[in-house]
């Protein structure tokens, strides 16, 4: 199992580069084919009804995101212009209530797709529904890229965040051909429940399954010594020098982790190194 067909959107003109860079050249090693989505985003309307909005100003506000669109895929074939991977780039231009349909509907026939990370700095809104867009409306995996970070074809190190979940699961199954390239797979479970299907020996079956596909594993028990679980997770990738963290996502509800936070939410507001997330 390779990576084929790698999706990446891009909705600003002067936004990073990082997520589109890691893409190509993923689809460069694997000989696959690239996707870009360069997006237009009308971010003052939820949806394609105003009321209380006039022609003039919907046509204005339309006009912008026509120009921004064809700026974002002008920089986009300026940018890749020396490359020769088989590529396709399209656009689409949305108000911001319909940016998940239009992602959906790109991404569904994608075998991951590589965004960069949602909160950083710069990012606009729509990035975070286009992550969940992907992981939720067609259940494909999303690789999230810190700003100037890049993974390497055979990753020393792999951090996967294990508890036990089917969204962990998930995770592990659609990373399974970086586990394989990769030197040493750490499976990781902070606190593991004292009466959980596991206790006598967590990780275990999970580094059987690995190991019969050819994976290097090692299991790591930690104690949660720091507030939220994401950042015990990104300290031990640091001391492991981990070069990618692979996790469920979401394992709460959306809501619940975009009012109290949450292990997904914080990972994708604060990872230092690339993640591979599914759910």
């Amino acid at each position: 199992m390779t990576y084929k067909t790698i999706l990446t959107v891009r909705s600003a003109p002067d936004g990073s580069t990082t997520a589109l860079d890691q893409a190509e050249a993923m689809v460069r090693r694997a000989n696959g084919h690239l996707d870009v989505l360069c997006l237009g985003v009308d971010r003052t309307r939820v949806g394609y009804y105003d009321g209380g909005a006039n022609a003039i100003a919907i046509n204005t506000l339309l006009d912008r995101a026509r120009e921004e669109v064809q700026a974002t895929e002008a920089h986009t074939e300026q940018h890749l212009a020396g490359s020769d991977v088989p590529r396709a780039i399209s656009t689409a231009i949305a108000p911001f209530g319909d940016i998940s349909r239009i992602t959906s509907h790109h991404a569904r026939f994608s075998d991951l797709v590589v965004m960069d990370l949602p909160y950083s700095k710069g990012q606009g809104p729509e990035v975070e529904p286009i992550v969940e867009a992907a992981l939720f409306d067609t259940r494909t995996p999303v690789l999230v890229m810190p700003e100037g970070t890049e993974l390497a074809a055979s990753p020393k190190t792999v951090l996967v965040a294990w508890d036990e979940s089917i969204e962990a699961l998930t995770a592990v199954r659609k990373a399974l051909p970086l586990l394989q390239a990769a030197d040493l797979v750490r499976i990781t479970i902070i606190d593991p429940p004292k009466h959980g299907i596991e206790r006598s020996d967590p990780g275990g079956m999970l580094c059987q399954m690995l190991a019969r596909h050819g994976v290097a594993c090692e299991i790591d028990v930690l104690s949660k010594t720091l507030p939220r679980i994401s950042d015990v997770l990104c300290r031990h990738a640091t001391d492991t020098e981990a070069e990618l963290i692979v996790m469920g996502a979401y394992g709460h509800s959306r809501f619940r982790e975009s009012i109290l936070g949450g292990a997904t939410r914080n990972m994708l507001e604060h990872a230092k190194v690339p993640v591979l997330m599914a759910h």
